[in-house]
């Protein structure tokens, strides 16, 4: 099941490797078959979308359809418990208010001679939410990616996800759009989707920006719009990576590795320990709850692929091998998480010392669960108000301090055989020096 390595170099090796599951030689035929899924919404609009969704979903929709009504919308709080709709208000609270505390402001500043530098922020006008659906429900992925569109002020949100089989959306998934505040939602789902969302069809109105995590097919689509529309990242696979010391509880790090294989066949799942005695009660707890697991076979496909055990000299070396994997998930389960906190550079979320599993991050904590996968925490960041919003330089110039730096322009413009540009400086300073008489009316 789980591999259990002494080795550094093997350990450095086989996190590569994990690391790059979701090659791109390993995705390339199926990027073909999403070339021409695109293509097709952009020329045939609805027409495409509903021919896809029959032969991909089996589910036969009349354009109509593809809106969510009122009426649903209106239906699926009856179906959802009081309890449930309480945890969700628990969590929208708490997610929202993490977003409004550091919401980027427009700023400008004075310089001598009258010289104004600044930057304007603006959300996007309108922004497309992707989340999965057909057999699952992920509400929690309605309100980490619709949340932080909102706080940005982004005024028109929009959700597309798969029908299930009977051709309807979760009600747990429409009333958290609701409590959110979205209301404009279409059930269709796949390449099919983003396409939509990027070139707009009859029923469908183009975005801006496209957010949210979707299949391979999916991830490929938001890869080749990027460009007509921003993006907020390829989520690849789901992961975790746990630091623990001897002071770890190995029930708790068995059932937070359980917690991320159990996602997907391609999720990984990796232990990091200097104390081979954690390491082996770990591997004996994990055997233990897949016993009775009921996702059993899917869960023991994904650790037996992409789980691992690494005993370390100590974690320095833990630390370091962490860096190498740059994980979505940390969880630093040791005595002095804030100390070992300074030697990790690279992770999209972590969860610091024993009583901090990854699930309150992915429910209610706060920060976003939307987080950069396969080692693209080397230079990503989780999904936030800023995915929403863009900004716009501010620069204004008096005559005089356009006069300062006229000769620098000139030069520089002339270097690179611009002299239109220089002109454009000359002008302006030649009609301030001398400028024209004003005509009598």
């Amino acid at each position: 099941m789980l591999r259990l390595i002494t080795q550094l170099s093997e350990a450095e090796t086989e996190l590569r490797r994990i690391a790059h599951r979701t090659r791109a030689d390993q995705v390339v035929h199926k990027e073909a078959t999403v070339r021409e899924i695109l293509q097709n919404v952009r020329r045939h609009g609805d027409e495409a979308l509903l021919r896809y969704t029959l032969e991909f979903d089996q589910v036969d929709l009349s354009p109509a359809e593809l809106v969510v009504s009122t009426s649903e919308l209106d239906a699926a709080y009856q179906r959802v418990s009081t309890g449930l709709l309480k945890a969700l208000r628990l969590a929208k609270q708490r997610i929202e208010q993490f977003h409004r505390e550091r919401i980027p402001k427009t700023w400008v500043q004075f310089q001598d001679k009258g010289i104004v530098l600044g930057k304007r922020i603006t959300p996007v006008d309108a922004a497309g939410l992707y989340i999965p659906g057909g057999q699952a429900s992920y509400p929690s992925t309605v309100l980490m990616n619709a949340i932080p569109a909102m706080v940005a002020g982004v005024s028109r949100v929009v959700m597309v996800t798969p029908p299930g089989p009977d051709g309807a959306i979760s009600p747990v998934v429409l009333v958290a759009a609701q409590e959110v505040g979205v209301h404009e939602i279409y059930r269709v789902g796949g390449a099919q989707a983003i396409g939509a969302l990027a070139f707009g069809t009859r029923t469908i109105l183009p975005v801006d920006v496209i957010t949210g995590p979707g299949n391979v097919y999916v991830t490929l689509a938001k890869k080749l719009v990027y460009g007509e529309v921003g993006i907020d990242s390829l989520a690849g696979p789901s992961e975790i990576l746990i630091i623990a010391d001897s002071t770890a509880n190995p029930v708790f790090l068995a059932t937070d590795l359980l917690a991320q294989a159990e996602h997907d066949s391609l999720a990984s799942a990796i232990l990091l320990t200097p104390d081979a005695r954690i390491a082996e009660a770990t591997l004996k707890e994990v055997n233990r709850r897949l016993e009775n697991h009921p996702r059993r076979t899917l869960t023991e496909k994904s650790l037996a692929h992409y789980g691992l055990v690494v005993v370390t000299q100590d974690l320095s070396e833990a630390a370091a091998l962490s860096n190498l994997f740059a994980p979505e998930h940390l969880e630093l389960a040791v005595d002095d998480s804030w100390n070992l906190l300074k030697q990790i550079r690279h992770a999209g979320a972590i969860f610091l010392g024993h009583a901090t599993p990854e699930a309150v991050g992915d429910y209610l904590a706060g920060p976003n669960h939307t987080l950069p996968t396969c080692g693209t925490a080397r230079f990503a960041s989780p999904l936030g108000v800023e995915t929403f919003l863009k900004t716009s330089s501010l620069v204004q110039y008096t005559p005089q301090a356009l006069a300062e730096v006229s000769e620098a322009i000139d030069q520089l413009s002339m270097a690179e055989g611009l002299p239109s540009h220089a002109d454009s400086v000359r002008v302006r300073i030649d009609a301030y020096e001398n400028p024209a008489p004003q005509e009598e009316l």
